[in-house]
């Protein structure tokens, strides 16, 4: 779903907020001259912008005809310096690339932008959504900028002498507060930036930028995040508080006061602020079997200087041993381990650290237990969920808390929302960073899959075009046991170049088939009929097919991250699309009798349990888990014959126990939200799930 969208409108409740009185503000009335060079003619400025479609609001042009530029469109017929009239600055307001010619003239006058800036010109750029590109593509190849997804109310002034700073009001010691709730001060920020200067940052460090500024020839680049034009509604009625405007004015004279500075060759020499150190990142825990298990780890120095690892484990009453790898670079710096010669049911403790030591390098740690031997008796806990945040979030102590000794990521876990390789690589890392959550994936083995919004956006299938930059970023940031198939059809277990994500494991009486329904979808036909359009592929069908019938689990999850019924929205990612395959698919395990299968999804931001009778020769279940995150969507919450349990609830996970260890095993489904209260419970034994079957 496209949880993006969704949040801003949730976001629009509440109207505008109410100027704050004077009394209440820390006013500094900045000094600045009018917007003329040396010749005392105006500074001319073209503008694009483009309307918040959330509310509607502009504002650029005014504010800027307000601060003393004279205003006119940006003509994007004609380059940047061939404008009908020479310009001193270029600015592109904030969501200006929800419009197709920001993205076509960024685009196709990279070269000309860039001679502008030479030449001694200022482009602003606060176009700032990543719905079509992350990165500012035009900048020059010494200066580098990487919008993100992150969201922000609050701005530090990091350069506090700086031009476009100065004099500017703070309150609190934040610049740009009384904002209406309605228009967010940052929607996106800046991530990564390569050559710039920090001016205005959503924290006390500067990290992550709200404004930075690049130098260029004579000229600037500003880059930013801020919705500071974002001002006016239908008719130029203000959208913002009184303050809040006179906030914006400010700015843009200050604006006005920085371009002539530098058509004067009279601005500040950009100092560029660096990056701040790599964070080190994992280690996660990936498949483990019962003699063998994957970690992974991305430890964020130097792979010239530290380009070999060691990983040394050992269980409680055992020697220490180690294993080597080197640090991959095609993956994005990361590692991953293969540990060999485990015994069963029986945890191990880790630590990784690189092979030559290096100063105030503290080793990564983690353990894990590995999985129980098939066929004895066992009691395995299991969490399962989709739709997850991003941000720091208590659900994955309380699925830690409830005892899952393992989890499965079904799919927007996390949102990525782009194709680009960078970007989706870093909102990876991003998301494993968290706190409670690299708590959790260091301590117990984690398989994952993808839904939509991780493979490359709302409702995205197999003709997506950026399919393959996703599939990259996965692979780097997972360690499953196998990433789908080679062109060959063989499976592969390695991060290299492959077709779907799509793997399989067992963990005591549990055999998970983690499936991939969006790789293969509109882009193959389908094995059922050559005529209708293809979901799984002939390769992954085959591989299931196999699977199943040699499988000797008692309880057998189909997971996918869409759902495997139809979600009756404009929406086609879901089974309903493809019902001619999930039919021969529950028919195929009707004829060879194969017991104890359900059915596992996510996606919908709806919990649910749903019995379809015995569809493949005892009741087959159904179980939705969505959302981890806050956002539910109860339009999704649809009739249905089939529906026992419904919760529209936020945070929400599932919890999985199967235990063989009583005569009859059983297999019981716990929904819970992360405050531990349990929604509803469905509970089946081994003989309700075909295993008493002639």
């Amino acid at each position: 779903m496209n949880t993006k969208g969704f949040e801003r409108r949730r976001l629009l409740v509440g109207g505008v907020a109410s100027a704050l009185t004077a009394s209440a503000l820390t006013v500094t009335t900045p000094t600045v001259a009018s917007a003329t060079t040396d010749s005392a003619e105006p500074l001319r400025a073209a503008v694009l912008e483009h309307p918040d479609q959330w509310t509607n609001a502009t504002g650029l042009a005014e504010l800027l005809r307000r601060a003393g530029f004279d205003v006119a469109p940006l003509d994007v017929a004609l380059p940047a310096t061939g404008q009908p009239r020479p310009v001193d600055l270029i600015a592109f307001g904030s969501f200006t690339n929800n419009d197709s010619r920001y993205t076509a003239y960024t685009t196709a006058q990279a070269e000309s932008l860039r001679a502008f800036a030479a030449g001694g010109g200022v482009v602003l750029d606060l176009a700032q959504s990543d719905q079509f590109g992350a990165a500012v593509s035009y900048l020059p190849e010494s200066l580098g900028a990487l919008r993100t997804d992150d969201d922000h109310d609050t701005i530090h002034p990091t350069a506090l002498d700086h031009p476009l700073v100065a004099g500017l009001r703070t309150s609190g010691g934040l610049l740009f507060t009384g904002r209406s709730p309605r228009i967010r001060t940052s929607w996106e920020t800046v991530g990564e930036w390569r050559s710039m200067r920090v001016l205005m940052g959503c924290s006390a460090s500067g990290n992550p930028p709200a404004l930075l500024e690049g130098a260029h020839g004579r000229g600037r680049f500003v880059v930013g995040s801020l919705t500071i034009d974002k001002c006016f509604g239908a008719g130029g009625v203000p959208v913002q508080p009184e303050t809040a405007v006179a906030d914006s004015e400010a700015f843009f004279r200050a604006l006005a006061r920085y371009v002539a500075l530098v058509r004067q060759g009279e601005a500040p020499a950009v100092t560029p602020t660096p990056m701040p150190p790599d964070r080190a990142t994992g280690p996660l825990i990936g498949h483990v079997g019962i003699a063998s298990a994957r970690v992974w780890a991305r430890p964020g120095l130097d792979p010239t200087s530290h380009p070999r690892w060691a990983c040394r484990f050992r269980r409680e009453d055992g020697p220490t041993r180690s294993v080597e790898t080197a640090l991959s670079t095609a993956n994005d710096n990361t590692l991953l381990f293969d540990l060999r010669g485990l015994r069963p049911d029986t945890r191990y403790e880790l630590s990784i650290a690189p092979v030559a030591p290096a100063a105030d390098f503290t080793p990564l740690t983690g353990s894990f237990t590995t999985s129980p031997a098939p066929g004895r008796p066992a009691v395995v806990t299991m969490g399962l969920g989709s739709c997850a945040p991003s941000t720091p979030d208590r659900v994955w102590t309380r699925i830690a808390d409830e005892g899952c000794d393992s989890f499965v990521m079904l799919g927007d876990t996390p949102y990525l929302d782009t194709s680009d390789l960078a970007l989706a690589r870093r909102k990876h890392r991003a998301f494993l960073q968290q706190p409670e959550l690299a708590r959790l994936i260091s301590s117990r083995p984690v398989w994952a899959t993808w839904d939509d919004h991780d493979f490359g956006g709302n409702d995205k299938h197999g003709d997506h075009p950026g399919k393959r930059n996703n599939r990259t970023a996965f692979v780097d940031y997972r360690a499953n046991a196998t990433f789908g198939h080679d062109s060959a059809g063989t499976g592969l277990a390695t991060r290299g170049d492959g077709l779907g994500v799509y793997t399989s494991f067992r963990r005591g009486p549990i055999e998970v088939f983690l499936l991939d329904p969006r790789w293969f979808s509109r882009t193959e036909p389908s094995w059922v009929d050559p005529t209708t359009p293809g979901c799984l592929g002939q390769v992954q069908w085959d591989w299931l097919r196999e699977r199943l019938l040699h499988s000797t689990a008692p309880f057998k999850a189909l997971a996918s991250g869409m759902i495997w019924d139809d979600k009756q929205n404009g929406e086609s990612d879901d089974w309903g699309t493809y019902a001619h395959e999930k039919d021969a698919l529950l028919d195929f395990i009707t004829e060879h009798r194969i017991p104890g299968c359900f059915l596992v999804g996510g996606d919908i931001h709806v919990s649910r349990a749903l019995n379809y009778g015995p569809r493949v020769g005892y009741d087959l279940w159904q179980f939705i888990v969505s959302p981890l995150h806050d956002r539910t969507i109860p339009s999704l919450n649809v009739p249905s014959p089939h529906l026992v349990h419904s919760a529209v609830e936020p945070h929400v996970f599932l919890k999985l126990v199967a235990d063989t260890t009583p005569s009859i095993p059983t297999l019981t489904a716990t929904w819970i939200n992360r405050d531990g209260r349990r929604l509803f419970e469905v509970r089946r034994t081994a003989a309700e799930m075909g295993h008493n079957a002639g």
